[in-house]
């Protein structure tokens, strides 16, 4: 039985996702003018989950054991076929300036959702007030 639902588990691999997503556009956006630099991207693939999951299995031996989490992989692909700049260089500012305002919108609507939780819990155990 567990103590709380898979809620804070799915908001804490969402946030995870958010911050690997935003330092890689931090990385696109710190390169722009660097010579055939490519820019990256991260993505979450289900194909790439179920071969994990298939291949690495793993079993709680003990109850008192940390359970094993079923996290979302994440996959960073490079950019290797376009290029917007004479020196090579393949990053679109608004591009990436587009991608982290969305990636900000989605970090912060997961961290509202973890403090809804939290303050959910916390009315819990103070009874109801």
């Amino acid at each position: 039985m567990s103590l709380f639902s898979t809620t804070f588990q799915t908001i804490e691999n969402g946030i995870s996702y958010a911050s690997q997503k935003q330092q890689t556009i931090a990385q696109n956006i710190a390169n722009v003018d660097t010579p055939n630099y490519k820019s990256k991207t991260v993505s979450r693939t289900s194909e790439f989950r179920d071969l994990l999951h298939n291949e690495l299995e793993a079993y709680q031996t003990d109850s008192k054991h940390i359970p094993f989490s079923d996290s979302s992989q994440r996959v960073i692909t490079q950019q290797e076929n376009t290029s917007y700049q004479a020196n090579g260089n393949n990053v679109d500012m608004d591009k990436e300036m587009a991608d982290m305002a969305e990636n900000q919108i989605y970090y912060e609507a997961l961290v509202d959702r973890l403090n809804g939780k939290f303050n959910s819990l916390q009315t819990v155990i103070r009874g109801g007030k």
